[in-house]
């Protein structure tokens, strides 16, 4: 007998939407049936036509403990993970104090994990400054790569490699190395300003094309896979493109929020849309959809980065003293989806974004996917239904989100992490580790 089936006339799979029944032992898709077959389960779910999807896949997400857990947590952004659709995130390593930048730091962080997770957890290593030695035991720790900032990071103990030092770093280990590209020497200090334009003018598109130019560069030279983390500057996809016709391993990445949000609107003061790269205009934005839509741009990861309101500065709107960095977990499927329909895509598309691509990049091959002998991570979503955002109403631990108060397509029912209902009352995560 088989522990759970479920069925739906809408199952997004590798082939396409199908109607199916999705048959689950052991945590595990075991078989994938016609839409009315008898199945011999302990549990039989029907969602008749709300969509059936594989849980998301988000590997690029701030949980920020141990040492800054006033900005988030294991229990609160797994949580919110959850009721977003997300069945497995990869934690970056930083804000968290220590940074995972070596094999010590890594036990610190899971041991502040244990117990707390509602969903799969893997994690990234950090290249600082004289760390290069230390990424290979890391590595073999079971870290999924490696991320470098090419300009100030905002925290102190995680600080930026020029050049040398990430060629160094991509030199001592065959890893995916993720890289902030923005160069600082096209950045300049914002001017304490309510004006979200005038914290725009301190970080231009210029910054983006200079610095994912040095990665591809040190990418080639290294013979190493190299990975652009948050695209926001379209003006910088050409150079992928070629990087990619040349044979240099290179793939990009955006966010929901350079996809769905524009600089002419952010109003003055509303630091909540303050992120580094910055959000641009819509015009940009259509570029990066089209990138997306080629395959340019390869997935749609949320860079949750909270932090907690005193740090946003609300109470003075200054976008040059606020934190940089947007809460979206819980919100990027329907904030993609939103817009994805509205532009003629497919769920089948978003899957592949959010999904399936994110799962691969970092070599998961049980994960992003609704196959035989995948995890059987669901996610029952209503594509149809619409609701308000309350920024009280989500699960991170700071109710600070750009989204508030907007309309947005698309409600995830029920989440299930290898066939078990994520309901918030007791934590089934596992963690996760490369696959060697």
């Amino acid at each position: 007998m088989a522990d759970l089936v479920v069925r739906s006339r809408r199952v997004i799979t590798p082939e396409g939407e199908i109607p199916a029944a999705v048959v689950v032992e052991g945590g595990r898709i075991v078989a994938i049936q016609p839409y009315g077959a008898e199945v011999d389960a302990s549990k039989d779910v029907d969602l008749a036509d709300t969509v059936l999807l594989p849980g998301l896949v988000d590997t690029h997400v701030h949980v920020n403990e141990p040492g800054r857990t006033e900005w988030e947590g294991f229990a609160t952004a797994t949580r919110a993970a959850a009721a977003g659709g997300v069945t497995t995130i990869i934690d970056m390593p930083l804000n968290s104090l220590p940074p995972t930048v070596d094999t010590r730091a890594l036990e610190i962080k899971r041991a502040a994990a244990t117990g707390q997770c509602h969903v799969d957890v893997g994690f990234w290593g950090g290249v600082v400054p004289g760390n290069a030695a230390d990424l290979p035991g890391l590595h073999d720790a079971g870290v999924f790569g490696f991320k470098a900032f090419l300009a100030d990071s905002g925290v102190p103990e995680f600080p930026p490699v020029d050049r040398e030092q990430l060629a160094e770093a991509m030199g001592t280990a065959d890893a995916l190395f993720v890289i902030h590209a923005e160069d600082p020497g096209h950045l300049r200090a914002a001017a304490s300003s309510a004006a979200y334009g005038d914290f725009l003018a301190s970080r231009p598109a210029a910054a983006e094309h200079a610095a994912v130019a040095t990665a591809i560069a040190v990418a080639r030279a290294t013979d190493r896979r190299v990975h652009i983390l948050h695209l926001s500057a379209a003006s910088a996809l050409p150079l992928i493109a070629q990087a990619r016709a040349d044979g240099v391993c290179v793939t990009a990445e955006t966010c929901p929020h350079y996809l769905t949000l524009d600089a002419d609107l952010v109003p003055d003061g509303a630091t909540e849309f303050k992120c580094c790269p910055p959000i641009r205009d819509s015009a940009n934005a259509d570029l990066l959809w089209a990138a997306l839509a080629e395959g340019l741009i390869t997935c749609v990861v949320s860079d949750h980065s909270p932090c907690t309101p005193e740090l946003k500065r609300q109470d003075t709107g200054d976008f040059a003293a606020a934190w940089g960095g947007i809460a979206s977990v819980q919100l990027g499927l329907p904030v993609i989806w939103t817009s994805a329909q509205a532009r003629g895509h497919s769920l089948v598309d978003v899957v592949s974004w959010m999904a399936s691509r994110p799962a691969a990049l970092v070599g998961l091959e049980r994960k992003g996917r609704i196959a035989v002998g995948t995890d059987a991570d669901l996610v029952a979503f209503d594509p149809d239904a619409e609701f308000v955002v309350d920024a009280h109403a989500l699960h991170h631990r700071n109710p600070v989100t750009p989204y508030a108060g907007r309309t947005l397509r698309g409600v995830v029912r029920t989440t299930w992490l290898r066939g078990s209902p994520v309901t918030g009352d007791e934590t089934t995560g596992r963690f996760l580790a490369r696959e060697i």
